[in-house]
């Protein structure tokens, strides 16, 4: 082996992937003493997994296969248990006439070849693949955690199928394969990107979701997981310091982690179905927090924006549905606002991101610490600049345009579906038109587009149905499209940016409100003084190749 590894070497500084003086530099090390030169090279970023593998398949006349490509034999997975494909990194791709085709990494390692042949009972034809290649290979298959899950279903199979007692359960939860499993849940959330995980629990099945720039796909797991629903649950309420024994009533909690040196907080909820508790996961970074000019505001909306919040006094309303981004938005300007000479004073309904220099106040409704009686407690603190996480009902809405009257600028989020329906909903509420008029500043809504991935950008022809759909009288040369790559999982996108509509509480929009005139009405009268609809604003994302007409009519 240390022959041919040495003939390796040579191979790779003929092909002037690396010198000698580098190879010389890691492998002197007396740990690397018997190690794969290859692994070793990459480890220290000297070469490419991708670069490595193809020069492996060069050097040895052996084929390089993708796995991401190719279609997998059910017969040959079947042969090759779970355990045996994590423990020695290798994957099963085709069994013919007794004759398994396995995927390697290092085809050096002669040890692994001849104890998995005894295994697998077959002569083995071992082709190359990515290391990387090959665990996402066995995850996508066999399914995530699958190892540790086998273990525990072995393990498990004789005990009585009952429902395990709350002791019971506690224990399994700290089993090594439940922690195991749940690890390497969120650790394939977190490399994904997503913003949320769900667990949710079906009568024969669990399914596995996580949201990634706003589209759930599905996590492949084993089909026994079911059967240890309720003890990943309990893993996850142990993490929560939540009550695993509370299996009828909603529960809420929180979880900080640490992955290569980030700290995340995954905010927990747990809701009681008919076949067992559901539970959400949404990851939080320090990532997630933007400055105004990270938000994706067009740069005439982002001038607007500015000089409101630095207004004295009003309120600025942020609207949208669920998950359009509303927060980030809000925290985007306390942040541009935090100042030692400003007192800035939040209510939240969870505080979702903990900033230095604020004063943060979580709601606490089963005590009586509603957004009502918190905002009266804030106003004897003097603050200048206050956040109320969300305006639901009429008495916060009073409460909440009084303080601006007062002299406090205050930051809020609505659930609407444009700006002018804002306006709607706080007269719905009960709150005067007299008030909203001399207090509200303006109104925000905005969505949340998938920008186009960097990877695989294309141009292409615009279909004529465009100029229907977005109201435009010409369509330009090209447009811009994803075709799908590695980088973003095949889908054309890669990360998200915000698409808004902006409504000002002018002269002319006032005299609308006290007139208590229709959403409709105001937003005819918004788009005469010069306001962008939110697909309208997103045409022009279109229009710069950020995103596709396809994804802005898809939230617009």
């Amino acid at each position: 082996m240390e022959e041919q590894q040495g003939h390796l070497e040579q191979f790779l500084i003929d092909r002037g992937l690396v010198t000698q003086e580098q190879i010389d530099a890691v492998l002197n090390k007396d740990q690397h003493a018997d190690a794969f030169v290859g692994t070793v090279l990459t480890q220290n970023g000297l070469l490419t997994e991708d670069q490595l593998i193809h020069a492996l398949a060069d050097y040895l006349n052996v084929a390089y296969i993708k796995l991401e490509s190719i279609e997998v034999d059910a017969e040959a997975l079947a042969r090759v248990p779970v355990k045996v494909a994590s423990t020695y990194n290798l994957f099963p791709v085709a069994l013919k006439d007794k004759q398994l085709k396995i995927a390697i990494a290092d085809p050096f390692d002669v040890r692994t070849l001849d104890e998995v042949t005894l295994l697998v009972d077959c002569k083995l034809k071992p082709v190359l693949a990515g290391s990387t290649d090959i665990r996402q290979a066995i995850q996508k298959h066999y399914g995530i955690g699958a190892s540790a899950v086998k273990q525990l279903v072995e393990s498990t199979s004789e005990q009585k199928a009952q429902e395990p007692l709350a002791e019971d359960i506690s224990a399994l939860a700290d089993a090594t394969s439940i922690v195991s499993f749940v690890n390497e849940l969120l650790l394939k959330s977190v490399k994904s990107r997503a913003t949320d995980l769900h667990l949710e629990p079906y009568e024969q099945t669990m399914r596995v979701r996580q949201r990634v720039d706003g589209i759930l796909y599905e996590i492949p797991v084993p089909k026994d997981i079911k059967s240890l629903h309720q003890a990943v649950v309990s893993r996850i309420k142990v993490m929560a310091m939540l009550d695993i024994a509370e299996r009828r009533l909603p529960q809420d909690g929180r979880i900080k982690i640490r992955i290569k040196g980030s700290e995340l907080d995954l905010r927990v909820s747990i809701l009681p179905t008919a076949y067992g508790e559901a539970v959400d996961i949404r990851i939080l970074s320090a990532q997630g927090l933007l400055n105004l000019e990270q938000l994706g505001l067009a740069e005439d909306y982002r001038e607007t924006f500015e000089h409101l919040i630095a207004k004295p006094h009003g309120i600025i309303f942020v609207t949208g549905p669920t998950g359009s981004g509303k927060s980030t938005t809000v925290y985007a300007c306390l942040s541009k606002l935090n100042e030692p000479g400003r007192m800035i004073l939040t209510i939240e309904d969870p505080i979702e991101y903990h900033i230095p220099g604020m004063v943060q106040m979580q709601v606490h409704p089963k005590i009586g610490l509603s957004f009502a009686q918190g905002l009266r407690s804030m106003l004897r603190h003097d603050p200048d600049v206050m956040m109320v996480g969300e305006v639901r009902d009429g008495e916060t809405a009073e409460i909440t345009i009084r303080s601006s009257l007062t002299g406090h600028l205050v930051f809020s989020t609505l659930h609407t579906n444009d700006a002018s329906g804002g306006v709607a909903r706080l007269l719905d509420m009960g709150t005067e038109p007299y008030l909203v008029a001399s207090s509200v500043l303006a109104f925000l809504a905005q969505r949340l587009v998938r920008v186009i991935c960097e990877e695989c950008r294309k141009p292409c022809e615009p279909d004529a149905s465009l100029m229907r759909d977005f109201d435009i009288e010409q369509l330009p040369v090209h447009i811009m499209r994803g075709e799908g790559c590695s980088a973003c999982m095949g889908t054309g996108y890669r990360g998200r940016t915000a698409i808004h509509e902006l409504l000002l509480l002018n002269d002319p929009i006032q005299s609308l409100v006290l007139k208590r005139a229709s959403a409709q009405e105001i937003a005819a009268e918004a788009k005469r003084q010069g306001m962008r609809t939110l697909r309208q604003d997103g045409w022009q994302r279109v229009l710069k190749g950020i995103t596709t007409p396809e994804e802005v009519l898809r939230v617009a």
